[in-house]
């Protein structure tokens, strides 16, 4: 049966299958953001510091259970316990729900590249209202991304409730998206194993062609300066702890069964320790190199919009006073506006009000992540750049690239336990499995693509897998220390690779990783409570600017399933096999 399974042609095929799932778009759009909130450099010690303790320690874990027991989620924790296959089970439904949604993104990815071959590009011009006598009025109250982002490729309502009809355009990206997914899947790891070596890669490349010329933009030393500037009062602030810990779990992928499925496809000699650390590093190597070319794309934006701010004030004060071309400057304008305003109270009272605040702290602190960072701020900067085109296709091939890698990740998280299922396997071949789950999800993930498709998104992004995953790796820690036994796994491992398992290891696994995840997932349960209603951003066109509602009870009540359809899986799989086992035995189970 094992040497059945199929491998990776070398181990250099499965480290970059790691990075190419661990290293996605949460290292570009969440951890810049986290960074901008929670003290710039200072943000660093937090995060390095959880990485030790938490993420190299539970990464190594998932990868060893993976090539020790050699098979996908479901079979490697039914191995361990047949009480577990439960918890394999909760993986699955957890990266399927992820499988629904995160392809999405990739849809709007291809519809930004599409839209970067114009010149203008679409997004940096308001368009003419229709009967062309000026620009769109919602366009002109925010802003031509928003509108490009919000109108012309979400074409949002202005609520949940309004579901409206699938936007076809979206809809054939979604499908192309999963198209790409399907062919890079299709032959296992024979086919995976190659892409990745594109998707793991490229990304680099234009990060580093990105990094070159944020460095060269005006203003990117301000971004710079922002980000590594430390404020070490936010050390003492736990909510960056949360943060950090948190942004460690999610960026490695813990929890969904994508790694255990990878690992299950190596030898059993492997090095899976080396490997761990490796992909690790990397991975937060990555977010903070993509985090100095977010910063100084920040940098060049606000110092843009800081001076164009401060030349319309000039314009507007030098136009009201009949000023002398040149006279009013950046460098004299508060002293001039100090003498203005007490040579010339009445008249400068009238102007007042159209005078706006310059700051370029507030520019730089103005915090974005998610979607409004990718489509909306980094457009809104590249837009302003020589060449816009150019720089436009090559950030949204990255994007491409970045969720492709990971779509391939969660779609092995789902396939290796149902190819490694005799039942399955024996009735289907390979490709017509593939072909069945992106199908399913392909249809299910059309209701992204409705005018409230964003709003679902969004409830899947930020409900469907955290508190499950908290959840699923705590078990898994608990299995393999507590119900397989740790000295059991050491010796294994031990005969397995040929190394020992050291002291540091084995502390993480046995009670410090263990106890930061039930920290995290009694703040996250109680920061769910505290919140009372849960509430969501919705698009307000008459203004051009998100305003805040409610959630409706049937979204709360999906809400709800979405964490108990994966959760419950692992007491209601144990139940069951416990009661199956009775019957077995000829017992009835004692009823309480």
């Amino acid at each position: 049966m094992e040497k059945a399974r199929p491998l990776w042609a070398n181990p250099l095929q499965f480290v970059f299958a790691c990075i190419s799932y661990a290293v996605g778009l949460g290292n570009v759009w969440r951890f810049p953001y986290l960074c901008q909130m929670y003290g710039g450099g200072s943000f660093l010690v937090p995060y390095i510091i959880m990485l030790v303790v938490e993420g190299m320690p539970l990464l190594y874990l998932e990868l060893a259970v993976g090539q020790r027991m050699r098979q996908g989620s479901i079979g490697a924790w039914r191995t361990i316990s047949p009480y577990l296959g439960g918890v394999g089970l909760a993986s699955v439904v957890v990266s399927f729900f992820l499988s629904m949604y995160y392809n999405i993104i990739n849809a709007w990815a291809f519809w930004y590249l599409f839209h970067s071959f114009q010149d203008p590009l679409p997004w940096s011009v308001c368009p003419l209202n229709g009967n062309r006598t000026g620009y769109d009025e919602e366009c002109e109250k925010a802003t031509s991304t928003q509108y490009f982002w919000y109108r012309k490729t979400l074409n949002i309502s202005p609520s949940i409730q309004d579901s409206g009809g699938v936007q076809w355009e979206q809809g054939l990206c979604l499908l192309l998206a999963w198209l790409v997914v399907y062919l890079c899947i299709l032959r296992g790891t024979e086919s995976t194993g190659k892409v990745v070596y594109f998707t793991a890669l490229l990304p680099y490349c234009v990060l580093i062609i990105y990094l070159v010329r944020g460095l060269t933009l005006h203003g990117a030393t301000n971004g710079l300066a922002y980000m590594f500037t430390p404020k070490l009062e936010q050390l003492a602030n736990p909510k960056a702890w949360i943060n950090a810990a948190t942004q460690i779990f999610f960026s490695l992928g813990l929890g969904f069964g994508s790694l255990i499925a990878f690992a299950s496809y190596n030898q059993p000699s492997t090095n899976c320790q080396k490997h761990a650390i490796i992909v690790s590093l990397i991975n937060s190597s990555t977010s903070i190199f993509a985090s100095v070319v977010t910063f100084s794309i920040y940098g060049f934006k606000a110092t843009f919009n800081y001076e164009s701010c401060l030349n319309k004030v000039i314009l507007l004060l030098t136009n009201s006073f009949d000023l002398e071309d040149g006279f009013l400057t950046a460098s004299n304008l508060e002293q001039v506006k100090g003498y203005l305003a007490s040579a010339f109270p009445g008249k400068y009272s009238e102007v007042l009000p159209q005078i706006r605040n310059c700051s370029l702290e507030s520019e730089l602190a103005t915090a974005v992540q998610g979607t409004g960072l990718s489509f909306i701020v980094y457009t809104e900067a590249i837009k302003n750049m020589a060449a816009s085109q150019l720089w436009s296709v090559l950030y949204f091939f990255m994007l491409l690239m970045l969720g492709i890698g990971s779509m391939l990740g969660n779609t092995a998280a789902i396939l290796t336990p149902l190819t490694d299922s005799k039942v399955i396997s024996s009735h289907l071949p390979k490709e017509a499995i593939s072909g069945l789950v992106c199908l399913v999800n392909c249809v299910i993930g059309l209701v992204f693509t409705m005018e409230a498709g964003n709003y679902w998104f969004d409830i899947f992004n930020d409900y469907a897998a955290t508190l499950p995953l908290l959840l699923i790796v705590l078990v898994e820690i608990v299995a393999v220390c507590y119900v397989f036994g740790l000295r059991r796994f050491e010796s294994d491992l031990k005969a397995m690779t040929g190394r020992t398992l050291n002291w540091y290891w084995k502390a993480m696994w046995a009670g410090v990783s263990p106890l930061l995840i039930i920290s995290l997932f009694v703040f996250y349960l109680s920061d769910y409570i505290l919140t009372g209603t849960l509430q969501y951003q919705a698009w307000d066109a008459s203004q051009g600017q998100l305003v805040t509602k409610d959630y409706p009870l049937y979204a709360l009540a999906i809400i709800g399933l979405l964490v108990a359809s994966s959760t419950m899986c692992i007491p209601l799989v144990a139940l069951g096999t416990f009661i199956v086992r009775c019957l077995k035995r000829g017992d009835t189970p004692p009823v309480a």
